[in-house]
């Protein structure tokens, strides 16, 4: 199949690119550097011409107020190109338990991202799947000084980035799944235990503080960002992970 993976230089998207292809299929990674701006639409009568599948891996530059106003407008822009184009089937990334998290915009504008696409024209899958291991070390930048990292104990159940790339892979050369698969990494951590975690792999000597008022996964709250009933629950620990 002829896929356009849209947001394919990416973290994901050139994993995704690379396992398609290997599988034999022409996967072929668009983003503004190869000319296509989602925002505009530019270049999306000629990312898609021919294309069976197309993933949307594109992420808003911003977690804030103008992240909903991203989706709406880069989502109304693909289906509609999609639709003229004939593509077949739709896939988009999003996140665990994204509709639990009303106090983060950028979660809800993640959930209006997936009612736009089930409401459109074209047969989709959703792919949910929980934070990835690559951005723990962000995380901790976030609400860290010299001395200490401040982390609320925010339940998650994180996975390998290499391990959503092939979720993605999987369900885009599959049958449209008209509705949503989610994944999730086999252990569960509070946020701050995995700062702990962390810190201590890198040889790290700052303190971990507790604080459930810390950074932007304060707000979420009980197992929300916790796998549910039906989640594919993948193999890869943290602790292998980190040895890599």
């Amino acid at each position: 199949m002829k896929i356009a993976v849209i947001g394919g230089t990416g973290l994901i998207g050139s994993q995704v690119v690379k396992i398609l292809n290997a599988a034999g299929h022409e996967a072929v990674p668009h983003s503004p550097s190869s000319g296509l701006d989602l925002l505009s639409g530019a270049g999306l009568a000629a990312a898609l011409e021919n294309v069976e599948v197309v993933v949307n891996l594109t992420n808003s530059p911003t977690f804030d107020e103008a992240s909903p106003a991203f989706f709406r407008t880069t989502m109304d822009n693909l289906l509609a190109a999609a639709q003229t184009a004939g593509v077949r089937h739709a896939v988009v990334l999003s996140i665990v338990g994204a509709e639990l998290v009303p106090e983060l915009v950028y979660y809800q504008a993640k959930v209006l991202q997936e009612d736009i696409l089930k409401a459109g024209p074209i047969p989709y899958s959703v792919v949910r799947v929980t934070q990835f291991f690559e951005f723990i070390g962000s995380v901790l930048k976030w609400t860290a000084d010299e001395n200490t990292v401040h982390l609320p104990s925010t339940l998650i159940q994180p996975m390998a980035a290499a391990e959503v790339a092939q979720a993605v892979a999987d369900v885009s050369v599959g049958s449209p799944l008209m509705g949503t698969r989610s994944y999730a990494g086999p252990e569960v951590f509070g946020l701050d235990e995995l700062g702990r975690l962390t810190l201590a792999a890198q040889g790290d000597k700052r303190e971990v503080v507790t604080d459930n008022t810390a950074g932007m996964f304060a707000a979420a709250k009980g197992d929300a960002l916790i796998a549910k009933e039906g989640t594919v629950i993948e193999k890869t620990s943290y602790r292998e992970w980190l040895a890599r």
